[in-house]
């Protein structure tokens, strides 16, 4: 993206994330602020007619997608706090509301959100129209990449690399490069031994698809080109679960489409369903299964 922009690809994923609360029934990500936080002109057009942000035939699995990786690792850090785990992290949070609503109070809790500083003042301003106050135990965490490392910023503001954390990574991998992809892994390894890991989906090399999931992967690589923020790597899942165990991660699970449907989709009277290129990895400290 351009640092000096907001996110084209932060909006459509809530778009997406708006539609599930009102055409999916019941939702596999219950989120009250999805809608309002798109702003009142967008939130009103939104629930007058759902399926006008809907309009590509691949939509309806990327809006299960974009439920379920979200879904999960809200998942992870419901189970995580419980084991003691006090630290999460939003990379790319874009207008993720999970933050927003977490519950259980009584848990000790502090949450990060990383972004780019467009974004980021985007996302504060859709807040502030909504009406979302801010917690006590959030802190906005803006980054210059050209200028800045995620180790420096969190740090100044008050991430603690040697209490455990988990790291929600979603929609971000596939724009970057691979290197910063690896480099970024190797301290998330670092900053997770206590406790913890990290949750993040990516794309799959074309080497390991059909041509039918390549077809599909180049129209969705086209249309997020076209916003100006193209995909710039892809995995193998059995190469990238080898890297995380080289750069420190004790195990790494990659969960993958059928894996995804079986664990919350399953017997949906409406069939929806994850699509065919969708995976997420699921990397920590332990042996702790997903």
């Amino acid at each position: 993206m351009i640092p000096s922009q907001t996110s084209r690809t932060a909006e459509l994923v809530a778009l997406h994330r708006a539609a599930h609360q009102l055409l999916d029934r019941p939702p596999i990500l219950h989120d009250p602020l999805a809608i309002d936080i798109l702003g009142a002109e967008v939130a009103a057009a939104i629930r007058a007619d759902p399926q006008r942000f809907e309009t590509d035939r691949h939509a309806r699995y990327l809006r299960a997608f974009v439920a379920v990786r979200a879904r999960f690792a809200e998942d992870q850090l419901a189970r995580l706090r419980v084991a003691g785990v006090e630290q999460y992290v939003v990379l790319g949070a874009g207008l993720d509301t999970s933050a927003y609503r977490i519950s259980r109070p009584e848990l000790p809790l502090r949450i990060w959100e990383v972004d780019h500083p467009a974004t980021q003042a985007w996302k504060q301003e859709r807040l502030r129209d909504a009406n979302v106050a801010v917690p006590d135990h959030m802190t906005f965490v803006p980054i210059d990449f050209e200028h800045q490392t995620l180790p420096e910023v969190l740090a100044a503001d008050g991430f603690d690399r040697s209490a455990g954390a988990l790291f929600s990574w979603l929609g971000v991998v596939p724009y970057l490069t691979r290197s910063a992809i690896l480099a970024t892994l190797g301290y998330l390894a670092k900053a997770t031994q206590a406790g913890g890991g990290v949750v993040f989906d990516y794309s799959l090399a074309p080497e390991v698809l059909t041509p039918r999931q390549r077809a599909v992967f180049e129209a969705l690589g086209e249309r997020v080109r076209s916003a100006g923020e193209p995909f710039q790597s892809s995995f193998d899942p059995a190469e990238l679960t080898s890297h995380l165990r080289s750069l420190g991660f004790q195990f790494a699970e990659d969960l993958c489409t059928e894996a995804l449907n079986a664990r919350y989709l399953a017997d949906r009277p409406d069939g929806l369903r994850v699509g065919q290129l969708a995976h997420v990895m699921w990397a920590g400290s332990s042996s702790q299964s997903a």
